[in-house]
Order: structure tokens, then sequence, then C-alpha cells
């Protein structure tokens, strides 16, 4: 999924600086192709949010599960505590690992369902594209959905 998210930046990235070396040039583009512009450009935005909270949730689940794995290496009679809000409360290693299970499980499932958004976004982004390219060419693209 990387490469996917990388090669999607980097098409954020040149069609940002077209759009942004092209303001001037927008008098002569048909208003719809200017709205298309508009929309590629919240589609952008949308995106790179997404990606935004996908990292965090990634760095999330690693972080919990580095949590699990020292509650698995620390003994059974090692005192665990856990964050309430701004208490810490002392636990049973059993119930840290439950509660740190169920994070990352918990997390895990916002992570597939951003997945499924920044696929989506992703289609639209290239649809958008295209029908900005082909109508740049003077050649007509079907309809964003």
């Amino acid at each position: 999924m990387l490469l996917a998210r990388g090669h999607v930046r980097n098409h954020f990235y040149r069609w940002e600086m077209k759009l942004d070396t092209e303001d001037t040039i927008m008098q002569n583009i048909p208003p719809k192709v200017q709205n298309q512009f508009a929309m590629l450009q919240q589609v952008q935005q949308q995106l790179q949010t997404v990606l935004s909270q996908k990292t965090q949730y990634e760095m999330a689940v690693r972080e919990a599960k580095r949590a699990q794995e020292e509650v698995t290496d620390a003994g059974e009679e090692t005192p665990m505590y856990m964050s309430i809000g701004t208490v810490m409360v002392q636990k049973k290693k059993e119930y840290v690992n439950i509660k740190l299970t169920e994070k990352v499980e918990t997390l895990e499932l916002r992570i597939k369902s951003l997945e499924k958004q920044e696929k989506m976004l992703q289609g639209k982004f290239e649809q958008l594209q295209s029908q900005i390219k082909a109508a740049l060419e003077g050649k007509s693209a079907p309809n964003a959905a």
C-alpha cells in the first residue's frame, strides 16, 4: 500500500504545482473544467486527510502492540497500571492485555475503513484527472460520479 500512497502523493504534488502555475490561465479555461479543477483539489485534500489519519492509527497500533509485548514479557506479579483519563489505576495483567488487544482490533478496523476511503478517493482523483486532461486536449471524457 505504501507504493500506491506514494504514487498518489506524487500525482498530488505534480497536479498541485500545475494548478498553481495555471492560475493565470484559468480565465481561458471553460467553467466546467474550472469546476473539475476545484473538485480535484477537494479530493486531494480529502485524500491527504485520510492518509494522515491512517498514519496516526498505524502508529497507535504499533504502540499498542509494543505495550502488549511488554505486558506479555512481564511476570504475573508485576504491577500493571492503566491510564484512565488523568489517573493511573493498577489493574491485573490479564485485564491490561485484553484492553490492549481490543484497542489493536478497533484501530485495525478503523485503518481498514480508511483504506476503503483511500481507494475510493484515489479512483475519483484519477477519474477527474483524466477528465481534465481530456478536456484540455479537446476530447470528451466520462462525467465524474
